[in-house]
């Protein structure tokens, strides 16, 4: 092979193979879900969802692998009012060339399939979908069948970098599903509302079991009417919950064991992050207390080491009793530090900060002055690590209208003691905009407590949540019509860029879309 020609190779192999989009929704190349070649995706190709006035009645498996550099992405495209494309898992059904077990299990399925042929799918991005319905009947392989009780809007049976972005899981048995196969997972950005079943303690907005997860931006709503789950029960090693509005649920949190072995092995088990959140309490919803730590599996040595919960703002609405967190076993311990706790006694006995066991330690927190350390007998220990502060009223710019900034007067600015050395890695700078939206917030010393500071200018992107999934730029889901094709950056593209693209045209050589033509 002579130099020029070894030159051109070179020149050419970064660009000899496109990836490919497909279009489906009104006046697009295809109408149907089941038309795209799910089967044959590619790293970086890319599928756009339009929004159109019928909701789609189909379902379907993610089973291919993408890269960090080149995901395989899933997106939906807003209509003109700027409503999301509808996925309707009652009555969906499903393209002929896929093959996957589990369809009675979720409207998306990730992972798990005969055709495409079994793998282990990763560097994939579903955003800006609106999942739901994972109820009664649909068409699959073997033809009519029925979803299970706990099916989801969305399930990963298996799956690495797995990013779910913008999207909306509503009125299912689960929003969303998460199995232990699963790691490196972000939820970000998304309104996670209405599941569940009525009657039933087993199913949940969020039930998820990773090797690393971050939910970060999300929106959790109530669970559907008489539905007795909680909002997110999480199983992970690795777990960060920070910037999220947490509404409802039996609790808002349940934090508990994991059936994996693999799971419990990873360090990162042994620490729990819940940072910058809004827990918010309604009356009469379902077990007093709002976050749960530890396991439910009865075998005491699996259960989770240590809750770090610092800078959140928990309200509570009940006028009985509130707990802010129960912790299975003696072996756990809770690091309480910088929140703000307030319930509707004007005089603040209806709070507890624990239950019975484990050890809770807690400093830099507001709360009203009749609180106590618990309602019943206390079996582990309370310690007062100091710097907390009682008062009336935390100062909030609009209680009534869940305004949870701060106030200028507000007694929460500056009070904020030293977070645990361990929280280092976590550090607290931004916070949740209504709704699933965030913004950076100021860095001032002494911190202010609470989920809120002071807002600081725009940044450009949302935290790292280590996927290795590139990120959109702001702090909103991307936006219609932000569709771009990569571009030229690289150094010393002058030359190499016209060039490439001018032999690429005298080669033709590119994947092409086949419902394009040649």
């Amino acid at each position: 092979m002579n130099l020029s020609r070894a030159a051109l190779l070179v020149l050419l192999q970064p660009l000899a193979v496109q990836a490919a989009e497909y279009r489906v929704g009104p006046d697009q190349q295809y109408t149907r879900l089941g038309d795209v070649p799910w089967e044959a995706l590619e790293p970086g190709d890319t599928v756009f969802v339009h929004a159109r006035p019928t909701p789609y009645a189909e379902k379907w498996v993610l089973g291919r692998r993408g890269t960090a550099a080149a995901p395989i992405t899933v997106r939906g495209v807003k209509d003109a009012q700027g409503n999301l494309p509808v996925i309707v898992g009652e009555n969906a059904t499903t393209r002929s060339q896929l093959n996957y077990w589990g369809e009675e299990r979720g409207i998306l399925k990730i992972g798990g399939s005969n055709r495409p042929a079994d793998t282990m799918p990763a560097h994939l991005v579903v955003e800006n979908l609106h999942l739901r319905r994972a109820r009664g009947a649909f068409t699959g392989r073997n033809g009519a069948s029925t979803y299970m009780d706990n099916a989801a809007a969305i399930f990963i049976e298996k799956g690495e970098h797995i990013t779910i972005r913008g999207c909306v899981l509503q009125d299912s048995g689960n929003g969303l599903f998460i199995a232990n196969q699963a790691s490196n997972v972000t939820v970000e950005h998304s309104y996670i509302l209405g599941n569940g079943n009525t009657g039933s303690i087993l199913e949940h907005n969020a039930y998820t079991e990773a090797l690393g997860i971050t939910y970060q931006f999300n929106r959790f709503g109530p669970l559907c009417t008489g539905c007795l789950g909680n909002n997110l029960k999480d199983r992970s090693a690795g777990s960060l919950i920070r910037y999220n509005w947490i509404e409802g649920g039996n609790r808002q949190l349940d934090l508990v064991d994991s059936s994996s072995g693999t799971l419990r092995a990873a360090p990162s088990y042994a620490q729990t992050f819940v940072y910058g959140n809004v827990l918010l309490e309604p009356e009469g919803a379902g077990n007093r207390q709002i976050v749960h730590f530890g396991g439910d599996s009865g075998t005491t040595a699996n259960y989770r080491g240590t809750l770090y919960f610092f800078h959140n703002t928990v309200v509570s609405s009940r006028t009985d009793r509130t707990t802010l967190l129960r912790l299975s076993h003696q072996n756990q311990t809770a690091h309480v530090t910088n929140n703000v706790v307030l319930v509707a006694a004007s005089n603040g006995n209806t709070l507890s900060l624990t239950d019975e066991a484990g050890t809770l330690r807690h400093g830099g927190n507001w709360y009203k002055p009749g609180y106590v350390s618990t309602f019943g007998t206390l079996t582990g220990a309370v310690v007062d690590a100091g710097g907390n502060l009682t008062g009336t009223d935390p100062g909030f710019v609009n209680l009534a209208g869940q305004d949870f900034r701060l106030a200028a007067a507000s007694a929460l600015r500056s009070q904020a003691v030293a977070l645990p050395a361990e929280t280092r890695s976590e550090p607290v700078t931004w916070q949740y905009v209504k709704h699933t939206a965030g913004e950076p917030r100021a860095q001032v010393s002494p911190a202010h407590i609470g989920a809120y500071g002071d807002a600081s200018e725009p940044g450009t992107e949302t935290p790292d949540a280590g996927t290795d999934t590139p990120t959109d730029a702001g702090t909103t889901p991307q936006p219609d019509g932000a569709e771009s094709s990569g571009g030229c950056a690289a150094a010393g593209a002058s030359f190499a860029g016209p060039l490439a693209f001018a032999i690429l045209g005298i080669l033709g050589r590119r994947r092409k879309n086949p419902a394009r033509g040649p």
